[in-house]
């Protein structure tokens, strides 16, 4: 276990013990230079140049991006990459519905309660960590309950809640329940102090403005005209039943009793309503922290730069902290390379010649030998456009987050901790 912590935040990386109580305290204080280092980086002094150094200065950390770039592999070899050279505890919470993060991590299986990745694990692929890496993935039924259990007033109204026929449905389907009680897990696990960093996989880019947005909506719904209308008195509604015709078409379709079964239950949920609009404030706040902060993962293939440049645009709209642009599958440098140009236009335009000496055809047909060493050459120019059109994008990207990296093409792909971290080697500084 590294010497910086080990203790979470009760033994902090910046030497402060002390749980949540202390860590406001400490707010205010630059007790170390990581914290200095954020203020500045936060106020538009010296940006933080790496992503060692960003993710130093930081305890939640974010991960956006489209489906199908990297976005959770890369937050798993970020989370092991901090877990390995910063020390401390480190925790990848995973909110995307696909179960792909355990496969990666060497687990069998994760959920709601973070577990620990063995040392064994890292073993396996050559490193002994300074810190420990945790893993988690949000189980939405099991944080409401937990949700129900630790805000209701009393035990009688809590039974009540998870008791009732139309709780499942609700807690599973309800619109914004997925991303709500995510943040919500977010805020708790993060004002327990038991982590240093906090890496979270979100859903993909479309999905994830909902996860930004999901607690300012569930705040406004538990002010809204429709949960007043859900919990009004019964005697009322059947009054009005009579003299609205919203009402009794209602009635009709859905039964005196269904409509009953919601108000009893919005009527129990409604008890819990302080609680939640002041957390979802709570949690609002703590998205534009300086503590917190976004990274936009993606390739520069088109569709997914696209989505990229929209969430970089969101999340300046909304005053959070955008850390950095990750590119990932880049095509390497080597074809951005000038003076291999002319030796691939020779092989394209003198490929029958050089197909004709015996060295190199080796036996083989000479036409067919030439038209490989066409190919290989034309290929190269093509690869060596685009190679160039990425960089172009890259120099584009690079004017708004603190760190702009990027990661290769693999040779293979990412199945274990190892392979994590020789991923996260190429984007760490």
């Amino acid at each position: 276990m590294s010497p910086r912590g080990g203790g979470g935040r009760d033994s902090t990386r910046d030497g402060t013990r002390g749980g949540p109580e202390a860590r406001e305290a400490r707010d205010g204080h630059d007790v170390h230079d990581a914290r200095k280092v954020r203020a500045a980086g936060t106020n538009g002094g010296d940006r933080a140049r790496t992503l060692e150094r960003l993710l130093a200065t930081k305890e939640i950390v974010v991960s956006c991006g489209s489906g199908g770039v990297g976005k959770t592999t890369m937050a798993a070899a970020l989370a092991a990459m901090a877990a390995t050279h910063l020390g401390g505890k480190v925790l990848v919470l995973t909110v995307d519905p696909a179960r792909r993060l355990a496969n990666a991590l060497g687990l069998e299986r994760f959920g709601n309660t973070e577990v620990v990745v063995p040392p064994e694990a890292f073993a396996a692929g050559g490193v002994e960590p300074r810190g420990a890496l945790w893993a988690a993935m949000l189980d939405t039924k099991q944080s409401w309950d937990d949700l129900v259990r630790r805000h209701a007033p009393d035990a009688r109204t809590r039974d009540a809640i998870l008791s009732n026929a139309l709780y499942e449905n609700i807690s599973g389907r309800f619109v914004q329940s997925h991303d709500y009680i995510a943040m919500e897990r977010l805020f708790e696990i993060h004002s327990s102090g038991t982590y240093d960093l906090i890496v979270v996989d979100t859903p993909p880019t479309r999905n994830a403005i909902d996860f930004l947005e999901a607690p300012e909506r569930m705040g406004e719904f538990f002010s809204s005209r429709l949960l007043r209308w859900l919990t009004a008195p019964a005697k009322s509604r059947v009054l009005t039943v009579t003299s609205k015709p919203f009402y009794r078409v209602a009635d009709s379709i859905l039964g005196s009793q269904f409509l009953g079964d919601i108000a009893e239950f919005f009527s129990l949920f409604q008890t819990m309503a302080p609680g939640f609009v002041e957390r979802s404030g709570a949690v609002k706040r703590l998205l534009t922290d300086r503590r917190t902060t976004f990274l936009v993962v993606s390739t520069l293939e088109a569709a997914p730069a696209r989505e990229a440049e929209f969430f970089v645009r969101e999340l300046d709209a909304r005053g959070l902290h955008l850390g950095a642009v990750i590119l990932n599958k880049v095509l390497p440098t080597y074809l951005r390379r000038t003076n291999l140009t002319p030796v691939a236009r020779a092989l394209c335009r003198d490929a029958a010649a050089l197909a004709a000496d015996p060295s190199v055809h080796g036996g083989d047909e000479p036409d067919q030998v030439a038209r490989v060493l066409q190919e290989v050459g034309e290929s190269f120019l093509n690869y060596q456009v685009v190679a160039k059109r990425e960089s172009e994008q890259r120099d584009e990207l690079a004017q708004i987050p603190d760190v702009v990296a990027t990661a290769p093409y693999l040779e293979a792909d990412v199945h274990d901790l190892a392979g994590l971290l020789r991923l996260g080697e190429q984007v760490w500084r």
